[in-house]
């Protein structure tokens, strides 16, 4: 009892001290990486798109298919110098840059590709270096002749992409395109819209998608909740009070009533997970403190999912079916995760004498190893 007592003070007081510690993390968020946003106009013979991005990765040829940070990438000192740079600095960069980037930027037309012109470029003038510098870029490409539709996108190295199409209204096709996916067909004069379904089961699939497989921490999360106990009254009650405390801050954030960074919430994400790991290794069957316990965190959970949500750039009009579908996709997610955890390991060996010293123990002694480690990661590397 008195050593249980002692490791829950001890964790209490590091988690403490990792969220104070989170607080001066600043300077991480010039290393995050963000989706750029294209507006795309469509026309009989003419394409042209607007570009919002982080230029320095393109420039510095960081792969940022699958990265968090740009810290990870092998070109990391080339980002960083290349962020200090001025504006005409960067311009230069950019232009000695622009025949490799100007390859990597598909504009498809019946399986033709037309390769885009640069119009003008907008950099920021005075950046902030604890932030990512925002640039903007017009571009523009004669189409063939003809009235086949025409389909966007880039390389996977670019990272991910939301296209919205512009002309169309609050119904205008819009998309999160990764791995170097191509976008609807478009047609060549007027918008491709969308009904309310369209976007409801578009959210489902982003959902499931940012927890499996997307979603690490968030997936071992939830195998902190199913190593808890496997009991249906117990795991039932975590997962309804996660998904509420989720559920309420990620539509607070996306309305932008509340704005945490993620220079903040990630590093206590990944506290929670060590958290529940080590409630799981202590063995305690308070049920209604473990419930208000997964509630606290689920909040945190739910402003990492905001910033996703964020991304896709969701019109007001569309908002609520967009927040309800990405919700659905996530609990399906996390459904998902619980099942296979469940085919894998309690169905087989969940009645079993050695099952929670062999398997739930080591388990979530693992989960809050593999935590501790992104707490370390999100705050001072």
């Amino acid at each position: 009892m008195i050593f249980h007592r002692i490791l829950s003070n001890l964790t209490t007081i590091t988690l403490l001290f990792f969220a104070a510690l989170s607080l001066s993390a600043n300077a991480l968020r010039a290393h995050e990486i963000r989706p750029a946003v294209a507006e795309v106009s469509v026309e009989a013979t003419e394409l042209q798109m607007f570009i919002h991005l982080t230029l320095e990765p393109l420039i510095a040829g960081i792969n940022l298919a699958g990265l968090e940070n740009t810290n990870d990438a092998p070109e990391a000192l080339i980002y960083d110098q290349l962020r200090a740079q001025s504006p005409e600095d960067l311009r230069a960069a950019f232009e000695a840059a622009w025949p490799r980037i100007q390859d990597n930027i598909r504009i498809v037309v019946d399986g033709v590709t037309v390769t885009p012109e640069l119009i003008d470029i907008t950099i920021e003038p005075n950046p902030d270096l604890d932030l990512p510098r925002d640039t903007s870029l017009t571009l523009r490409a004669d189409l063939p002749e003809g009235s086949a539709p025409v389909q966007i996108g880039w390389i996977a190295a670019y990272g991910e992409l939301v296209l919205r199409q512009m002309g169309g209204g609050a119904d205008a096709y819009q998309a999160f395109l990764t791995n170097g996916d191509l976008s609807e067909p478009l047609p060549r004069e007027g918008a491709l819209t969308e009904g309310a379904w369209d976007v409801f089961t578009r959210y489902v699939v982003a959902g499931f998608e940012h927890i499996i497989p997307l979603g690490i921490d968030h997936i071992l999360f939830v195998l902190g909740l199913f190593f808890f106990s496997l009991r249906l009254r117990p795991l039932l009650f975590q997962v309804t009070a996660f998904t509420l405390a989720h559920t309420i801050t990620l539509a607070l954030a996306s309305l932008d009533i509340v704005r945490v960074p993620g220079s903040i919430v990630e590093p206590l994400i990944a506290a929670s997970i060590v958290y529940v790991g080590i409630e799981n290794i202590l063995g305690r069957e308070n049920l209604r403190a473990r419930t208000a316990l997964v509630f606290g965190f689920g909040l945190l959970h739910g402003l990492g999912f905001a910033s996703v949500l964020g991304d896709f750039g969701i019109t007001a009009e569309r908002f609520g079916v967009a927040l309800v579908g990405f919700n659905i996709g996530v609990e399906f997610g996390q459904l998902a995760v619980i099942g296979l955890a469940y085919l894998a390991v309690g169905l087989w060996f969940g009645t079993r004498d050695w099952y929670r010293p062999y398997i739930a123990i080591p388990a979530s002694l693992a989960i809050s190893a593999i935590g501790a480690y992104w707490v370390v990661e999100r705050t001072l590397l």
